[in-house]
């Protein structure tokens, strides 16, 4: 239902379930934070100057929006939104987490799998005026490793 994906498109977010890096995906294993049977969280290839780090969840089987998740994912999905942000808190000493999940063209979904987003937020970070930039694969290593350490000591 309401699906955009072009009948040729090669999913990145599939890719990296499966374990593939290739030239359809730019994210890397060194990415991922958090993977059950059911839900992978790894960090954002892109990336706030204030904000840095944040995570995208996604479920494990290919579903391309909000429209098609079924609600037994969207409950695992929040599980680990929920380990994430507590991780964030203390890995990134932020003041506040933001939750973000984009549908279709014009509700700004870029890649056509169901992701949600967990945004670290600090006091006047500037977020929503700022511009999200390149985040180079050996950062995102490092905010990968801070939390998945957190979240190994609080599960």
């Amino acid at each position: 239902m309401y699906n955009h994906a072009p009948n040729d498109y090669v999913c990145p977010f599939c890719l990296l379930v499966k374990g593939i890096e290739n030239e359809h995906n730019s994210v890397k294993q060194t990415d991922i934070v958090y993977q059950n049977d059911e839900v992978t969280s790894f960090i954002a290839m892109r990336k706030w100057p204030n904000n840095v780090g944040h995570v995208l969840i996604i479920p494990n089987q290919h579903f391309e929006n909000i429209y098609d998740l079924p609600m037994e994912f969207a409950g695992k999905i929040q599980e680990v939104a929920r380990i994430t942000a507590i991780a964030m808190k203390t890995a990134y000493s932020c003041d506040g987490i933001m939750l973000r999940q984009h549908n279709e063209a014009a509700g700004e979904q870029l890649i056509w799998h169901y992701h949600l987003h967990v945004i670290p937020r600090y006091e006047n970070d500037n977020l929503h005026l700022s511009q999200k930039q390149p985040f180079p694969a050996n950062e995102r290593a490092e905010c990968a490793l801070k939390l998945r350490t957190e979240i190994k000591a609080t599960l």
